[in-house]
């Protein structure tokens, strides 16, 4: 049996992004995040019931400013207590995890998706995705970059503006691009 595009990206195989299930996922996504981002803030600084539908999995008490972006959300996972500032944007082709207590700081970028090197197969739609996991208690400073299959563990600190290309260890601060490990 052939498996569908969505399989395939599930599996973390190459798959055709422009593929018309896919499109479809991810236009729903686009909606929900329009609801998001128009709808007039909380006064109980809760989840918005348009992303709380949409993502996988929520804990308690999140919170997301307004503007925020999401490739298709039903792979986005929130702990509970989970912060993310105005301008995050999480491309989720693969599982995204963010654990209990995490801060994203503004115009954050979650990235999994890789764009396939060989021209010919690039301009065809490929691309594979990889599972992005920030551990419990994270702070990733404004304007970071996280790019695809990293875990940042619990404790961490992203500086801001970063580019994290490989994984950070739990309690580990990591600044630069490419993101290093900051020392005393």
């Amino acid at each position: 049996m052939t498996k569908s595009e969505r399989q395939k990206m599930q599996a973390g195989e190459w798959y055709c992004c422009r593929d018309s299930e896919l499109s479809a996922l991810r236009h729903q996504a686009r909606v929900a995040v329009h609801q998001h981002n128009g709808a007039p803030p909380d006064p109980a600084e809760q989840l918005s019931p348009a992303l709380a539908k949409l993502f996988a999995a929520h804990g308690e008490n999140c919170l997301i400013e307004a503007p925020f972006h999401c490739a298709y959300g039903i792979n986005i996972t929130l702990g509970n207590d989970v912060y993310m500032n105005a301008g995050c944007t999480i491309l989720d082709t693969a599982p995204v995890t963010i654990g209990d207590r995490t801060m994203l700081g503004p115009n954050v970028q979650i990235y999994c998706a890789q764009h396939h090197k060989d021209r010919d197969l690039r301009a065809k739609g490929l691309e594979i995705a990889c599972p992005v996991t920030l551990g419990a208690d994270v702070w990733i400073g404004g304007g970071a970059i996280i790019l695809p299959g990293v875990t940042i563990g619990d404790g961490a600190i992203v500086g801001a503006g970063a580019v994290v290309t490989k994984h950070v260890a739990a309690g580990q601060t990591v600044t630069g691009n490419p993101a290093r490990p900051r020392h005393p």
